[in-house]
């Protein structure tokens, strides 16, 4: 069964190939031969008409060559007529119908009788006697016993008057023969035309398809490592250049997305390694802690004291870092923020106690120029002052640090700058500050520093609230950094704020 249907599809196959330039050379055959054969039926229906009303014309002047006079006398005489006195009319027969409608047989070609003479209706007749002497004359085709017959009919005038209608007829074989040979002419052209179309149309269509092949090769050459390829282009035809930038556009975004993906996995690969490593410390340190206090340590009530607090440190260390990790999963799949119109200098204003313990003995500059309204989270906005003053903390000396921290108003909005006169960052470390566990300290040494995702949380809640960070830096020399959010319309918002008490009254 199988092998009966693969048979049949390899026969079809054979005889319907589905090659496009098989196809287009089929269709454009197709569609000569069909235009020629339209053409041949044209030709012979008109080339019939023509050599028919040609010879009809030709026999019309013969008629009209006779006196009228002359041909009454045949016809009252009732005599056949001799031979040369009908040489116009070789291989016909004559008749003549006279004005009451009597037929009289002229002559003959030699193989009709009298009898086998074509006779018409009188209407026919009548219709030949009403034409004038200009007016073509009338034909008719008439099927008898030996074949059809081309039967002529005019109407002769003599001095008295119109004397009545002659009649010629003919074998029409002799112009059969010569429209048959016409015919057979036409198709062999035609048979020689669709040969030279053949001839002229395959390599007319190769090089028509030359592009498309090209542009075949080099899609086979595509694959996952060669993603940078580009088709040409212009490379000819419009549909093949639109064609080509259509696949140049696809490959530019499967690129795209597979560079995406790489660069995923290698942040995930990234960010799996680092939270391992950072979780990995303190739980050694806790182990090992554990270790010391199960050999007998415990007994002990300093080492005791100390072990805990070391235990408790390090658990505290844990659980700020589950809760960043927790907090940018959170800003990763859910991010939403509830803003309101708020004064970003009086928020920080509010934080000043807090900010001033955190500082300790360093140094504290506040600039804050309140009067812009800003659409934020207030609880958001708070965490990224602190992450970035505490970054400022953690990075400048406990008794000369100097910490500036500024909410200035600029056009369109408000700039939050924190600026400390730390060690600063070299210019290689600066563009992958907020990556997440990165840290400057290669050693990862943490007196300074936590797990390297205070910068990366605060990236995250700049961009959730609508604004922008950026950050500036030269070694030696301190650290800034500067967030900006666009302000809002004062009066928008104050409508809005009415309207959020009243529904809330």
């Amino acid at each position: 069964m199988n092998g009966g249907l693969s048979k049949l599809a390899k026969a079809r196959y054979f005889l319907f190939p589905r090659s496009l330039r098989y196809q287009l050379l089929s269709r454009l055959l197709i569609i000569l031969a069909g235009l020629l054969l339209v053409i041949g039926l044209f030709q012979y229906v008109f080339m019939e008409r023509f050599i028919y009303q040609n010879r009809a014309t030709s026999i019309q002047r013969q008629i009209q060559s006779v006196p009228g006079d002359m041909w009454e006398r045949f016809h009252s005489e009732q005599r056949r007529g001799p031979a040369n006195a009908f040489i116009f009319f070789p291989s016909s027969s004559v008749a003549f119908i006279d004005n009451e409608g009597a037929f009289t047989v002229l002559t003959t070609n030699g193989s009709d009788s009298e009898n086998t003479v074509p006779r018409l209706s009188s209407e026919v007749y009548k219709e030949a006697d009403q034409r004038s002497r200009r007016d073509k004359p009338l034909l008719r085709v008439v099927k008898g016993g030996n074949g059809e017959q081309l039967v002529v009919l005019q109407a002769v005038y003599s001095p008295r008057g119109k004397s009545g209608v002659v009649q010629v007829s003919m074998s029409a074989k002799p112009l059969k023969s010569e429209l048959y040979r016409q015919l057979l002419l036409y198709l062999a052209l035609a048979c020689a035309a669709l040969f030279a179309a053949l001839l002229l149309f395959l390599p007319a269509i190769r090089r028509t398809l030359t592009p498309l092949y090209r542009m075949v090769a080099a899609v086979e050459r595509i694959d996952s490592g060669k993603l940078n390829e580009r088709l040409p282009t212009p490379v000819g035809p419009l549909e093949i250049d639109r064609l080509s930038n259509s696949f140049n556009l696809m490959l530019e975004r499967l690129e795209a997305s597979f560079r995406e993906e790489q660069q995923s996995k290698e942040r995930m690969r990234r960010f799996v390694s680092d939270a391992s490593h950072e979780l990995r410390t303190p739980l050694t340190s806790i182990h090992g802690f554990l270790e010391v206090l199960l050999r007998g340590a415990a007994t002990d009530s300093h080492q005791l004291e100390k072990a805990l607090q070391s235990m408790h440190g390090e658990s505290t260390r844990i659980n700020k870092l589950v809760q960043d990790l927790l907090q940018l999963a959170k800003a990763d799949s859910s991010p939403e923020a509830l803003r309101v119109p708020s004064d970003p200098a009086a928020l920080v204003q509010e934080m000043e106690p807090q900010l001033r313990v955190l500082a300790g003995d360093r140094t504290i500059v506040l600039d804050l120029r309140a009067g812009t309204t800003v659409e934020l989270d207030p609880h958001k906005f708070r965490q990224i002052v602190l992450n970035l003053y505490q970054n400022a903390v953690q990075h400048t000396d406990s008794l000369g640090g100097v910490i500036r921290l500024s909410v200035l108003p600029m056009a369109g909005g408000i700039e939050l700058t924190v600026q400390d006169n730390g060690p600063g960052i070299s210019p290689e470390h600066l563009p992958r500050i907020f990556e997440r566990f990165y840290r400057v300290d290669s050693s990862r040494n943490r007196k300074q520093g936590g797990a390297g995702l205070g910068l990366a949380i605060t990236h995250s809640l700049v961009e959730l609230l609508g604004g922008s960070i950026t950050a500036n830096s030269l070694p030696g020399e301190g650290c800034s950094f500067s967030v900006s959010f666009p302000a809002v319309d004062t009066n928008a918002s104050n409508t809005s704020a009415s309207h959020t008490l009243d529904s809330f009254e």
